[in-house]
């Protein structure tokens, strides 16, 4: 993790930092690694993810998220599965890609994951509805 940090210019993110990384323009793809000895292709995550950043051209920020901070970000975006990459652009979610892939399959994943647009987390929760909205439940 220190790698991407050091290499790469990859952000550590801790759960009071999240939001100021979060006010940044452009893409941002935070790696919830998860426990190395739990979830080892955690590791190979963080060695695959700048690989996947220059092999496909892409622009975009890294935040690794601090152990101690995983469960937090993960609630808030919905993910339940380590390791996971979880894709914003602009500060808002856009999908959240999870375990390790085989190269030509992560290529493809990351490749319309940056090209998605922006989604509501799947988060638990009850999307809130106008009073005044024209559809109804049957």
């Amino acid at each position: 993790m220190q790698r991407l940090i050091d290499q790469f210019g990859a952000t550590r993110i801790e759960s009071d930092t999240l939001a100021a990384f979060l006010e940044r323009p452009g893409t941002a793809v935070l790696l919830l690694a998860g426990d190395p000895v739990q979830f080892p292709e955690g590791l190979d995550v963080a060695v695959v993810l700048p690989e996947l950043r220059s092999a496909l051209s892409a622009d975009f920020a890294i935040g690794v998220v601090a152990p101690d901070s995983q469960d937090a970000v993960a609630r808030r975006y919905g993910s339940q599965r380590w390791p996971s990459l979880i894709v914003l652009r602009d500060g808002q979610y856009v999908t959240t890609l999870a375990g390790m892939h085989d190269w030509t399959d992560y290529l493809k994943l990351v490749e319309a994951a940056l090209a998605m647009p922006v989604s509501r987390a799947p988060t638990i929760g009850i999307p809130v509805v106008s009073a005044n909205a024209s559809t109804h439940c049957h």
